[in-house]
């Protein structure tokens, strides 16, 4: 039985390594436990539209991809995903728990590639319409301890491969948006083990969830 009157919108962000998409995934595992109905889902992608689009961004052979182009995929695949996912579990009272949102764009398209902001939010409203998360779990970790683990589980990506500079104006763009919003970002320390971070966020979200 879902527990919540109205919708709630979770999503997990970081760099690369960060373990956010093993972490959303056992958040979403518990809180289905607890008696929510849940929504688990992830960007880009979410839709069989967006994944097709995931794919086309994230392949390695694409690597002269332009950043405007970057940046136009991925609002496409925003604009499917809330149009099929978002949008319709909120109206139903669903919590939503969503590795990535908008934040991964404002941070990788512009801190990462220096896209201006002010472009990346006019694009933001019209895909969106100024929806935001009603919470959004940082988790941080050093670039350099990130991209070890990523390689130790053999991921490789368009992103991945991309200069460990890029990665720290990432992470950098990450603080600083956090800074800019601390009601809404809740900063985790994600160098941790798994089950240390599972158990912060995990309290971090009880204590934030309406009921």
């Amino acid at each position: 039985m879902d527990k919540l009157k109205e919708g709630y919108f979770i999503s997990f962000e970081g760099i690369e390594g960060s373990g956010k998409t093993t972490i959303s995934r056992l958040i979403a595992e518990m809180l289905m436990t607890d008696g929510y109905e849940v929504l688990a889902t992830y960007e880009p992608g979410g839709t069989l539209i967006g994944n097709k689009i995931r794919d086309i961004l994230l392949m390695p052979e694409h690597k002269n991809m332009s950043h405007y182009t970057e940046l136009l995929l991925y609002n496409a695949a925003r604009a499917q995903h809330l149009y099929e996912k978002i949008l319709p579990a909120l109206r139903t009272g669903k919590l939503i728990i969503s590795d990535r949102f908008i934040d991964s764009t404002i941070a990788y398209q512009g801190y990462g590639r220096g896209i201006d902001l002010s472009l990346i939010s006019i694009m933001d409203k019209i895909v969106t319409g100024g929806l935001k998360p009603n919470l959004t779990i940082l988790l941080d970790v050093e670039v350099e301890l990130g991209l070890k683990r990523n390689r130790g589980i053999n991921k490789i990506d368009r992103l991945e491969i991309e200069e460990i500079e890029f990665h720290k104006r990432v992470r950098e763009g990450y603080h600083l948006i956090a800074a800019n919003e601390p009601e809404r970002f809740k900063v985790v320390d994600a160098s941790m083990s798994i089950e240390e971070v599972l158990q912060i966020v995990s309290e971090i979200i009880k204590k934030h969830l309406p009921c």
